[in-house]
């Protein structure tokens, strides 16, 4: 049997108000498709777990996304990704998301991948390298700092996207330039974004 986290309760009512039905739709198909799934929050982020990471979604600034973990599930999506985490783009609107019937599909053949054992071909065993887009704000901050620039180009694809998704999930313009400063520092120090956990 599937369960709820409060704790997504609370992310959903945290989010802006044109957010909230795209979370709550979307937490009902996930639900629908899938009884067995259970919520979590990781990284800050509403997760699904279904025989191990099924789907995620977040509320950005002006935006959603959704996306689903494994990478087979990349192929057939009708995505518009490259601008936003996830598979479907920058979503704005419930309008945005394919129908109910075809997100229902997706969530069921991404549960019987899981649910098979098959492995997603993340990272390097990947049908194709991910494309990472850098904003604009730190891709400018990155050129004023030559240290944190050579500590960014020699990062492997994720620890640039741990740097990158960690800025650009800020919900506000302060937070994003904390992070944005906060960031410029570590990497001027050599630092990954998770380098307190790392012996």
């Amino acid at each position: 049997m599937g369960s709820k986290d409060p704790r997504i309760d609370a992310y959903i009512a945290k989010a802006a108000p044109f957010a909230q039905p795209i979370l709550g739709h979307l937490r009902t198909v996930i639900h629908a498709a899938c009884p067995a799934v259970v919520e979590t929050i990781k990284w800050g982020l509403p997760y699904f777990e279904y025989k191990g990471v099924l789907c995620t979604m977040a509320a950005f600034k002006a935006h959603c996304a959704f996306g689903f973990w494994h990478s087979e599930m990349a192929q057939g999506v009708p995505g518009k990704s490259g601008d936003a985490m996830g598979q479907f783009g920058r979503i704005t609107r419930l309008s945005d998301l394919p129908k109910d019937a075809a997100l229902k599909a997706l969530v069921k053949k991404a549960a019987a991948l899981n649910a098979s054992g098959v492995k997603s071909a993340r990272g390097a065993n990947s049908a194709g390298p991910r494309t990472i887009v850098v904003p604009d704000d730190l891709a400018a901050a990155l050129a004023g700092n030559a240290k944190a620039r050579a500590t960014f180009d020699a990062f492997s694809p994720t620890h640039k996207r741990e740097y990158i998704d960690w800025i650009t999930g800020a919900k506000r313009d302060e937070t994003r330039a904390t992070r944005l400063a906060t960031a410029l520092e570590w990497m001027a120090e050599g630092k990954s974004k998770e380098w307190r956990y790392q012996k």
